[in-house]
């Protein structure tokens, strides 16, 4: 998936050295206010009055630096505040095995101060929790363990073992916790996902839920349609397709029966052939040609789908007529009336759902393998959500469908967090990107369907061998750009500083 306005110069790999970069900046200056605060803190005499502050300034310290981490490796570790005149304005980086077991450090530090989530006093409530460390504790011990392992041959080392397990067992942790679950209310079925994430108040779906039904946010940004709306149309721009969604996603969709798809042999005569007999979570984020649809300028009246409730909505017997053809779905309120910028529901930072399949990586890359009772904690939570009648991911299912475990654990965790900014970090740990991203971004298949004459004026654009379209060709990746290059400002700044590999030339 990619922005639609502009051209990303990042995925197709024409970025350049910025003279400034804010996210470098900005990160710096959040931590120096975290030091600050823990350098205060270390002088106040009643310790157990501020260890929960402690421990969100430790959370917030951690977050910041694996900001910087996932994007420029190598990094200035600062443990106290400093001014323009410290000495440690002007060192080298610290290697980045020394910034990332210092992040693991903060979040385990913070997981022992931060109470546990059922802890929490209705007014305190969506502030920072132990299991919240934990969480992302797995997120940043699995990223580490992966990148270690696949950017030096894809064999582990004692190190990215260590990371790994570390990874596995923050996740059982919270796993075992009691506190969350995945969102799957009966009421919902097979709609459950779409619905977790445009969760606001009783009007938001048809089953009369708000987010106190919500048990798998972990932690989020939190909004509120009074003091704190999300501020922008995201419900409009997505349905305007101001996201395009390439082939190669629509192809990870697994079918009904747990198998992947051969687009060689897939019928896609009709404009909604391909979305039929398709993991839920398709139709869930995409839109399927020939439905009706609701949003914020025209929504859902009483959930009956009668007459006027379907004269209603935003747009009815869709056809796509921009872009690759696939159109996002995912975040796309139905609640009637919303104000243009006033949608209200949260943010996941961190989701149940992540740590399931940050387990089941974990394990898998740190042994080899992984049993059928590890799956059936963790990866087959999420695959049948909403999958009741797809059949388990095991190991025999593996073998007699000549599937390889790697391959599913890693297209399980696309499919799951589509639209959620996981997909070029996995593919920069996983050390894959030099191979996905140069890829054509195609579309639907249009050649010999009923595309054809839908959308006729899909004519005059590239087609492949297939007949899909080309959205966009002629693009690179290079080994360089698996880290962003340090801004020319801060090189000047600190001489010590050394670009990042590749950058000079």
């Amino acid at each position: 998936m990619f922005a639609g306005s502009t051209v990303n110069i990042y995925s197709n790999g024409t970025n350049s050295i910025p003279s400034s970069d804010k996210h470098y900046t900005d990160n710096y200056n959040r931590i120096r206010q975290v030091n600050t605060l823990l350098q205060q803190a270390d002088a106040y005499e009643q310790q157990a009055d501020i260890a929960i502050s402690v421990g969100e300034a430790r959370f917030f310290r951690a977050y910041c630096y694996f900001e910087l981490l996932q994007a420029y490796g190598d990094l200035i570790i600062a443990r106290t505040p400093l001014d323009i005149d410290s000495p440690e304005m002007q060192k080298a980086r610290n290697p980045r095995t020394e910034v990332a077991d210092f992040i693991i450090d903060d979040l385990k530090e913070a997981a022992k101060l931060l109470p546990v989530d059922k802890a929490i006093s209705s007014s305190d409530e969506g502030r920072l929790s132990s299991e919240a460390a934990l969480a992302f504790l797995s997120r940043v011990a699995l990223y580490e363990g992966t990148w270690e392992k696949f950017h030096n041959g894809g064999q582990n080392t004692e190190r990215t073992k260590d990371l790994l397990n570390t990874a596995a067992q923050a996740a059982h942790d919270v796993m075992t916790g009691g506190a969350f679950e995945l969102f799957a209310p009966q009421e919902l079925g097979t709609e459950a996902y779409k619905y977790l994430f445009i969760l606001e108040n009783e009007k938001s779906n048809p089953a009369n839920i708000n987010k106190t039904g919500n048990k798998e946010y972990i932690f989020t940004r939190r909004h509120d349609p009074v003091i704190n709306s999300i501020g922008f149309n995201i419900t409009q721009g997505r349905l305007g397709n101001a996201l395009y969604v390439t082939r190669k996603m629509a192809n990870m969709y697994l079918q009904s029966n747990g198998l992947p798809i051969n687009p060689q042999t897939w019928n896609y005569t009709k404009v909604d052939d391909e979305y039929k007999n398709r993991d839920n979570r398709m139709n869930n984020q995409l839109m399927v040609p020939g439905q009706t649809y609701w949003g914020t300028n025209g929504g859902r009246i009483d959930w009956s789908g009668n007459a006027a409730e379907i004269a209603n909505a935003s747009h009815r017997n869709f056809m796509p007529q921009t872009g690759t053809g696939y159109f996002p779905h995912k975040w796309c309120s139905e609640r009637d009336g919303v104000p243009t910028g006033m949608e209200a529901y949260d943010f996941p930072v961190i989701r149940y759902a992540e740590v399931l399949l940050n387990y089941a990586e974990a394990v898998f890359e740190r042994d080899g393998q992984i049993s059928d009772e590890d799956l059936a904690i963790s990866l087959n939570l999420t695959r049948k959500r909403i999958n009741p009648e797809m059949p388990d991911l095991t190991n025999d299912f593996v073998t007699a469908n000549n599937l390889d475990m790697r391959t599913e654990i890693r297209r399980e965790r696309t499919i799951e967090f589509f639209d959620e900014n996981f997909r070029i970090d996995d593919l920069k740990r996983w050390k894959t990107a030099e191979d996905e991203m140069p890829m054509n971004l195609t579309g639907v298949k249009w050649k010999d369907t009923d595309f054809e004459s839908r959308w006729p004026d899909a004519s005059f654009k590239d087609k492949d061998g297939e007949g899909c379209i080309i959205h966009e060709k002629g693009r690179n990746w290079h080994e360089k750009h698996y880290l962003l290059p340090l801004p020319t400002d801060q090189l000047k700044l600190n001489p010590n500083l050394k670009q990042n590999p590749g950058w000079n030339q």
